[in-house]
C-alpha cells in the first residue's frame, strides 16, 4: 500500500481505530473517510471499495440518515433490540441501534445521530426525526 506523506498514514490510521475522533469539539460526530481519488464516502474501511485507493480522507458526518433496513434482534439480550443500516446523508452505510418502538422502525423513516456510541455494543444510536406509527393513519 502506497502512502503519500506519513501524515496520510496516520490520519487514515487513527480514522480506523475507532469511531470517534475525542480530539474535535464536537464529540458527538460520526467520523467517515472520503477517498480523495473517486470521492466515495466510506465507513471504517482501508481502502476505497469503488477504485481501491488508499488516499482517504477524514470528515465528520451532518448526523442525519436513513434506515435502509431495520430488524428486531432477540439473541444474545435479555429483551428484543432493534438493529439497523443507516444511510447517512454523506453517503456511506453505518449499523447502529433506532431508539424507539420496535414495530415503529422501517426503511425510509428518516434518523438523526442522537449518541455516537452505544455503551455496550459500541455502536451509534439514532432517533427518528418523523413521529413514530405515521403508516398507521
Amino acid at each position: 500500500m502506497y502512502h503519500h506523506s506519513g501524515s496520510t498514514v496516520l490520519q487514515a490510521a487513527g480514522s480506523l481505530a475507532g469511531v470517534l475522533d475525542r480530539q474535535g469539539p464536537d464529540s458527538d460526530a460520526i467520523v467517515f473517510q472520503r477517498c480523495t481519488w473517486c470521492g466515495t464516502a466510506m465507513y471504517q474501511r482501508l481502502l476505497c471499495p469503488v477504485c481501491q485507493g488508499s488516499d482517504l480522507r477524514t470528515e465528520r458526518s451532518e448526523g442525519t440518515g436513513t434506515v435502509r433496513h431495520a430488524t428486531v434482534v432477540h439473541r444474545n439480550t435479555p429483551s428484543a433490540r432493534n438493529v439497523s443500516l443507516v444511510e447517512m446523508a454523506e453517503g456511506f452505510v453505518v449499523r447502529g441501534r433506532v431508539m424507539g418502538p420496535l414495530i415503529g422502525i422501517h426503511s425510509g423513516d428518516r434518523v438523526r445521530l442522537s449518541t455516537v456510541k452505544d455503551p455496550v455494543r459500541g455502536e451509534p444510536v439514532f432517533q427518528l426525526v418523523d413521529e413514530p406509527y405515521r403508516a398507521w393513519h
